[in-house]
């Protein structure tokens, strides 16, 4: 690897925000943050992703099932496990 891509590879990397990921949100929360986290992931209005989802589960009933499988998949904002992981670790430990 030369500087010039090692240089460009650093640039890129230094352009986007340290802490990308999606995480449920503690701020923007009526539920369980699921739509406040996505919002701040897309960095879209929160009041949109709310629309969509009450679009989805009211009209074609993939809203809610969605929802659900979201608030369980992403952990929330300050935590390392989602509540799934969170579940599965727990039983694990149980059946040691």
């Amino acid at each position: 690897m030369n500087t010039t891509t090692a240089d460009a590879r650093s640039a890129t990397a230094t352009d986007q925000p340290e802490d990308r990921r999606l995480r449920r949100s503690g701020d923007e929360k009526m539920l369980a943050g699921v739509a406040g986290g996505i919002a701040r992931y897309l960095d879209v209005d929160v009041t949109l992703v709310r629309v969509i989802i009450a679009v989805l589960a009211l009209f074609t009933g993939f809203g809610v099932p969605a929802y659900l499988a979201a608030w369980l998949l992403i952990p929330a904002d300050g935590e390392d496990q989602s509540v799934a992981e969170a579940w599965i670790a727990g039983r694990r430990d149980r059946s040691r």
